[in-house]
């Protein structure tokens, strides 16, 4: 494994997938700016669907249209 495989792997796997934000693993990567830290860490599908389930469950049911 390079080690440029090693920080997108951490940025993406280890760090986001387990919720952490990505302001803290532009920090944890010594990143400047969050753009840079976006080049490491690809959001994964599973990710998307899993935010939106806690964002559906926060805001509650739809309301019943009639």
């Amino acid at each position: 494994m390079t080690y440029h495989v090693a920080r997108h792997t951490f940025a993406t796997a280890v760090t986001l997938s387990n919720g952490v934000p990505i302001e803290t693993v532009s920090k944890m990567l010594g990143h400047t700016t969050i753009r840079t830290t976006q080049i490491y860490a690809k959001v994964v599908e599973r990710k998307v669907s899993d935010d939106m389930n806690v964002l559906r469950d926060k805001l509650g049911p739809a309301p019943v249209r009639r």
